[in-house]
């Protein structure tokens, strides 16, 4: 009789043992999820932080030139070299000069959340792109874009002035170095903008999508003509065809859905 009771004691025991083990598991994955995601906002909060101080920069430019940097000039280089040249302070004094693969990954130009992919060994990898050619399928051919980079791509063209921006509010500037559309999504680029059919273009590397959807929690960090920054999510910029998301992108303030035309 004893024997019996100690048998039913002891599986109760076990019993008892393994619901606490199962309890304190669930307790255990609940907290490091906590955890992520308090990391990820953090993440977040110091990368619009960063995206802030690069819509000053350009709001500087702007105030001083009347118009937005072309996304890339003969004279000057990429939007990066004339924000950095012109209103962002250099990170080493101006007589020990810095390669721009080494100050493109510092500072308010890296993303903390932005991790290059090991299979990209001889490419540069980009936190943050500019807005230069708004809502369009393809950044080289067409020459009528409504982003702020210029009308077309390559050769320069005219500035954009800053009274050509209808909305300055809703008005996408610059953010996290994304670019793509219907679902898919290219990464590490320093173009900012919705495309159709980017698969053809150089950076949309294997898991691209997956990792700007990790970056930020399926959201973007983004500053706008007028300065404030936002975190909308990838499907509004990416997926959404309503007028209001659409119309961010371009500078006239209306969507041309024909750019997107497969």
């Amino acid at each position: 009789m004893t024997r019996e009771r100690l048998s039913k004691n002891s599986a109760f025991t076990l019993v008892e043992l393994l619901t606490v083990i199962a309890i304190i598991g669930i307790l255990a994955a609940l907290l490091l999820a906590a955890i992520s995601q308090v990391k990820g906002r953090a993440l977040r909060i110091q990368c619009a932080n960063n995206v802030r101080q690069l819509g000053i920069g350009l709001q500087a430019f702007v105030t001083e030139n009347n118009h937005y940097p072309l996304y890339v000039a003969r004279s000057q280089g990429t939007w990066e070299n004339v924000l950095r040249s012109t209103e962002l302070p250099p990170l080493v004094n101006s007589t020990n000069r810095i390669r721009f693969s080494e100050w493109i990954g510092q500072n308010v130009w890296k993303c903390p959340a932005a991790h290059k992919p090991s299979s990209l060994t001889n490419s540069a990898y980009y936190s943050y792109g500019y807005n230069s050619i708004g809502a369009n399928m393809n950044m080289h051919s067409d020459t009528n874009s409504f982003g702020l980079g210029g009308n077309h791509f390559w050769p320069p063209a005219q500035p954009v002035n800053e009274l050509e921006v209808a909305s300055p509010s809703e008005m996408m500037a610059i953010g996290d170095g994304f670019y793509g559309g219907y679902g898919v999504i290219g990464d590490g680029s320093r173009w900012f903008g919705r495309a159709h059919g980017i698969n053809n273009l150089s950076g949309n590397l294997p898991g691209s999508t997956q990792r700007a959807y990790a970056r930020h929690q399926g959201k973007a960090n983004v500053v706008f003509c007028d300065g404030h920054v936002g975190s909308p999510t990838l499907k509004f910029l990416f997926e959404d065809t309503r007028d209001e998301a659409l119309c961010r992108w371009n500078r006239d303030h209306l969507p041309h859905r024909e750019k997107l035309a497969p």
